[in-house]
């Protein structure tokens, strides 16, 4: 399930999912606010503060919905110190290759060395995930763009992802 709906930005998948945690958590038929709750619980537990967090609808298609750039940071860091962290950076789309970064820098040396997460709006452009730098290391990266002329900022996002593969 995770898998469809970061590779292909399924919202509808992801707003079920949120419910779906939401009615485990609390043996409650789902709802956004249960699955905020059970999220906001998650985070809590792994020692990541989210005070700016809002979850409104699941999937990320709301204007009220808030995360620090830190905050997804930590998120990612804390993903990949888990025991499922190979599953879960496979089912982020592959720079180059799939999903919605499938068009994206190929050709480039950072193509195949990134999975990374996209998201968009009128006046949105995000990317959050990992990069495998020429030197070896891994680092998380998380880059949210938040103004009328954001459609133009994924030049930057490229660039960013670029020089992290090259320099980082």
């Amino acid at each position: 399930v995770i898998r469809d709906i970061n590779k292909y930005s399924n919202n509808v998948m992801a707003r079920q999912l949120l419910l779906t945690i939401g009615a485990q958590a609390s043996q409650a038929p789902g709802s956004t606010a249960r699955g905020a709750q059970a999220i906001r619980g998650w985070l809590s537990a792994k020692g990541i503060g989210a005070d700016e967090l809002v979850i409104e609808n699941g999937a990320g298609l709301s204007r009220n919905e808030r995360i620090a750039p830190t905050t997804l940071g930590q998120v990612l860091v804390a993903a990949f110190h888990s025991p499922v962290m190979p599953e879960f950076i496979a089912s982020m789309p592959l720079v180059g290759y799939d999903g919605t970064m499938r068009k994206r820098l190929r050709g480039e040396s950072v193509s195949g060395q990134a999975h990374i997460k996209t998201g968009s709006l009128n006046d949105v452009r995000s990317i959050a995930g990992y990069v495998q730098a020429a030197s070896g290391k891994m680092y998380v990266v998380v880059c949210l763009i938040n103004h009328p002329n954001a459609p133009l900022g994924q030049a930057a996002q490229d660039a960013l992802l670029q020089w992290v593969f090259e320099k980082g």
